[in-house]
């Protein structure tokens, strides 16, 4: 567990920010291994359909992963001023409430799966392979959950390096499964959830075994556990805000993909490639983001609130530096990218026009993701919101639907930079008013 209040700014980031790096890079591995498998060996109406059961996941994920995240803020704040007491309630609380929603949302999925794929249109011959993986993906929710409560927790305490562990396990062994599942059993689209699944199941298992021997304030037994009312109330207050955000990227993925469905499967599998080459390019943001995050929640905890604006500058300084250097391979080697996950030429002169329009913006999106992430660290996560929820609303499903009309689908992909800049203007501008510094759960009098 890492202090973050002390010590040099950047070098603090930096070091806090790379296993979480790593982590992801091995995280994006499970999906990268999956839909290179589904193009290269199953096909691209297969590759087609997961890419469509993505957002459709993402939708049902996101409300809880965002309350998780207000825990996880609660959860540094109070590591920062030393109250451990208060953590260890904070760590029950979210445990017990991922168990049920896990339940909650696996049964929700499955009885609305076919009434969503006739929502976005999905073409028809698409639905049997889309709901097979879908349904498999889905009965692994309450593993997922599980691990990514676990990495979530030990990041509020400033460890995140032991979650990096466990989840190059998790990758390897789903590539593993892969191989077995898709190549040697031929069980197709199907055996590449299952491989997900079991992997991800095997890794939860081999963490709970390691935190019950070495971390005191983590500890996966039934006997003890406590609900925090008043904690999950703080949770609900810091974390609904967020996985509103979630909520509504995620339902403006599943509008954008209603959008991309209307031209066909080689489109929607270039956007699945292309799709998931940009996350990819987007990790080092997102990754510098939540480190921030920890790194604001536990600078204005710990009551040295004049740290958190050299944290901003540093962090954007790494991210714009990172955009750019993934902004330049998508331009030189986007084709050759493509390449890896689809021999259909079509497919992939669809995805690298998609890269090229989006990969100019990079710099773009890491600016607002991290500047976000400041106002997350404080507990404001209200404001973030609604940046977004007019951002992608307002503008990029907007633009992106009349664009397309004009254009085709080159013109969907211009909806996204036009989003991203808005949100950046407008998060920067709320920054420096500072009023998020008032909803902090831990109050000092003199916290200016």
């Amino acid at each position: 567990m890492r202090d973050l209040s002390q010590g040099p700014v950047a070098r603090q980031i930096i070091i806090f920010a790379l296993p979480m790096l790593v982590g992801n890079v091995f995280q994006q591995m499970y999906n990268i291994v999956d839909t290179i498998i589904i193009g290269q060996y199953i096909g691209t109406d297969a590759l087609a359909a997961a890419g469509a059961s993505f957002p459709v996941i993402f939708v049902l994920v996101s409300l809880v992963i965002g309350i998780t995240t207000g825990t996880t803020i609660i959860i540094s704040q109070y590591y920062g001023a030393k109250d451990f007491e208060a953590v260890k309630r904070a760590i029950d609380t979210a445990f017990i409430f991922l168990f049920f929603a896990s339940i909650l949302l696996t049964v929700l999925g499955l009885v609305f799966i076919e009434n969503i794929w006739r929502l976005i249109g999905l073409p028809p011959h698409l639905i049997p392979d889309a709901t097979l993986y879908f349904s498999i993906y889905a009965g692994g929710l309450i593993m997922m959950f599980g691990y990514n409560a676990t990495s979530a927790v030990l990041r509020g305490l400033g460890d995140s390096r032991t979650p990096l562990y466990f989840l190059i396990i998790a990758t390897i062994l789903n590539i593993a499964f892969d191989l077995l599942f898709v190549l040697v059993f031929g069980w197709g689209i199907g055996g590449v959830a299952f491989a997900t699944v079991l992997a991800q199941f095997i890794a939860f298992f081999l963490s709970v075994i390691y935190l019950n021997r070495t971390h005191q304030l983590i500890r996966f037994t039934l006997r003890g556990l406590a609900f925090d009312w008043e904690i999950f109330r703080k949770s609900l207050r810091i974390g609904i805000p967020t996985g509103m955000q979630h909520t509504f990227v995620s339902l403006g993925m599943l509008a954008l993909i209603s959008i991309v469905n209307r031209f066909g499967t080689d489109t929607i599998a270039a956007y699945t490639v292309a799709w998931r080459i940009d996350s990819f390019a987007a990790m080092p943001a997102m990754n510098f983001g939540l480190a921030l995050t920890t790194f604001v929640g536990q600078n204005l905890g710990a009551n040295r609130p004049e740290r958190v604006h050299k944290g901003l500058k540093a962090t954007l300084m790494m991210t714009m530096a990172t955009s750019l250097t993934f902004t330049l391979v998508a331009w030189l080697f986007g084709q050759q990218l493509m390449g890896i996950f689809t021999s259909n030429q079509e497919v992939i002169d669809i995805g690298y026009t998609y890269l090229v329009i989006v990969s100019s913006f990079y710099v773009v999106f890491s600016s607002m993701f991290v500047t976000q992430s400041v106002m997350r660290g404080a507990g404001d996560t209200l404001v973030p919101m609604f940046i977004t929820l007019i951002a992608l609303w307002l503008l990029r499903i907007p633009v992106s639907h009349f664009l397309s009309l004009r254009y085709g689908a080159e013109g969907i992909w211009w909806g996204i930079p036009v989003a991203w800049a808005f949100g950046l203007i407008a998060a920067y501008i709320y920054y420096r008013t500072g009023r998020w510094k008032r909803k902090m759960v831990v109050k000092f009098n003199d916290a200016g």
